[in-house]
């Protein structure tokens, strides 16, 4: 179960917060290689690799209307329901992010503001392996309309039967995604990135996968394609006192462990008994869990760690910047303004994380692997560029026009002196 630390000096914190290692060389060349393999080839690679990895024999690599309406009918009504409930409420909350801002006369005559615009092309990636996340196209697809991005591309793997999982292509239909690709992995970057027959080049990427998806994006960036953020395994951090459920932690420890095998769990609690509940209930639960041979792996990764006092556990918590963080304590309002590095918080005992995942309306789409010392979680914010304008009267530059000068003249750049003094001289 998890390995326990107790009370650790804070120097000791660097080793125990260690995450999973991925094998980062051999693992580059490989993608490397079938990034470039896209680029020349096209379509045809998506065909070859498609058959290769997915075992899918694909006539064509777009989900044609036919695919979304037979997709529609092999759904429960209640599945279906759910999902759209979901998508209000994530909608709901990223239009709340719709901020139109003012402008400012910085002084009299000069007039500067913002206007935002969207990202024209995006790409969404959607796994669709060992779980198909449907729940990831509402994350992406969602945003992005409300955007108003031009075109919006997803890309999932098929099945061996040439397949998209009907749940992702209902799901993409209700959000307004454009065009759905039948390709997985680095592949389905590379394709994405530069643009095949099939496929249309976009200008940001987006979305979860493994590692081969994870190098793909970092490669393609530094060809000038944005992606959403760097990623890692899935994480989650829990922060629990004595007034915690052990059912609730441990469950909650497994939902995210059962994300990935190089997934990685948390707990950080000043309560030394429900620690030992901790695991009672986790080795239970397990055996309860269709996956709970799955998971066990993930816990080889994972973590317990007793502290003093909560302040310590903030400090612990912020130190590992974790994707999610549930506050399991008596009173979670009393932490939340200590919290400084995490990609999405989850309040109190009754605020499980597969919340956050699915339905509240926060995004799930969450910085890893140390990310979130510096990166936000996808917000409409990402789907768009702000772009400054600025007007400036005649009286306005009269004023403002000398204070220039100056400044072009110091740095030496004439030219940009002078086109402030031949406006004056007018």
């Amino acid at each position: 179960m998890l390995t326990f630390f107790k009370y650790p000096k804070a120097e000791e914190w660097k080793n125990i917060l260690q995450r999973p290692v991925m094998e980062a060389f051999e693992l580059r060349e490989q993608v490397n290689t079938i990034v470039q393999q896209v680029r020349k080839k096209g379509d045809q690679a998506l065909r070859e690799y498609a058959l290769k990895f997915d075992k899918a024999k694909l006539d064509n690599l777009i989900v044609s209307e036919d695919e979304f309406r037979n997709a529609e009918l092999k759904l429960s009504v209640q599945l279906k329901e759910a999902i759209e409930r979901a998508a209000l409420n994530i909608r709901k909350f990223h239009e709340s992010q719709q901020l139109r801002e003012s402008k400012v006369e910085t002084q009299p005559g000069v007039i500067c503001w913002r206007e935002a615009r969207p990202v024209e092309k995006v790409g969404l990636y959607i796994p669709g392996g060992t779980a198909p996340l449907f729940s990831s196209v509402l994350m992406l697809a969602i945003p992005a309309s409300i955007a108003g991005c031009r075109e919006i591309i997803l890309a999932s793997p098929p099945s061996s039967s040439g397949e998209i999982h009907p749940a992702i292509l209902f799901a993409a239909r209700k959000t307004g995604v454009h065009r759905v690709i039948k390709s997985g992995g680095a592949q389905a970057i590379a394709a994405m990135a530069y643009g095949t027959e099939s496929v249309p080049g976009v200008y940001k990427i987006f979305g979860p996968g493994n590692q081969y998806v994870t190098a793909a994006k970092q490669q393609v960036s530094m060809d000038g394609i944005a992606i959403d953020m760097p990623a890692g395994p899935s994480e989650v951090a829990i922060i629990a006192d004595d007034s915690a459920n052990a059912d609730f932690v441990a469950i909650d420890l497994l939902s995210q462990a059962e994300h990935g095998n190089d997934s990685q769990v948390l707990l950080i609690t000043t309560s030394e008994k429900l620690g030992k509940e901790v695991n009672t209930s986790l080795e239970r639960l397990l055996n309860e869990l269709p996956r709970g041979d799955y998971m066990r792996n993930s816990l080889k990764n994972s973590k317990a760690v007793l502290v003093h006092d909560l302040e310590s556990a903030v400090a612990l918590s912020n130190a590992y910047a974790p994707e999610h963080l549930i506050l399991a304590v008596d009173n979670p309002n009393r932490l939340a303004a200590g919290i400084i590095n995490a990609g999405s918080v989850f309040m109190g005992h009754y605020t499980p994380e597969s919340a956050g995942d699915y339905a509240s309306g926060t995004n799930h789409t969450l910085p890893t692997n140390g990310a979130a010392l510096s990166y936000s979680g996808v917000s409409l914010d990402s789907f768009i560029k702000k772009i400054t304008f600025q007007e400036i009267s005649r009286e306005g530059l009269q004023e403002l026009g000398p204070v220039v000068e100056t400044l072009a003249e110091a740095e030496e750049l004439m030219a940009h002196k002078m086109a402030v003094t031949l406006r004056l001289r007018k």
